[in-house]
């Protein structure tokens, strides 16, 4: 029901800045962003609900940053400090009734993914 359309994936050299972005058709309690790498599983990055309460993963705390325009319906993602680590395919994630930590583990709709590389 809820269509997702991100964009903002590049290739990048390490230590620089990426900002993603991902746009809802509609209203949603709660948005987030996964990533997967060949071989890995997927993990939730960030999440964020209407009162703009976040969460993060552990790996990523004090280089990303997440916000949402409610008004808009615009998911983003800053990513500063970039690592060959964080080379993966980023997915966003959104639901029309659960919580910031439901949009952190699992939700109801699903974008496409944009892919983030870095490397030298």
């Amino acid at each position: 029901q809820v269509k997702l359309v991100e964009s903002g994936g590049d290739s990048v050299q390490p230590g620089g800045s990426l900002r993603l972005s991902c746009a809802a058709s509609e209203d949603t309690t709660c948005m987030g962003w996964f990533r997967q790498s060949p071989g890995k599983e997927r993990e939730g990055v960030a999440s964020i609900d209407n009162e703009g309460l976040t969460t993060y993963a552990d790996s990523v705390k004090g280089r990303f940053t997440v916000s949402k325009d409610n008004a808009k319906n615009i998911l983003y993602l800053q990513m500063n400090n970039l690592e060959l680590e964080d080379t993966a395919m980023y997915y966003c994630a959104a639901d029309k009734y659960g919580d910031v930590w439901y949009c952190f583990y699992d939700a109801g709709y699903w974008g496409q993914g944009t892919q983030v590389t870095v490397s030298s």
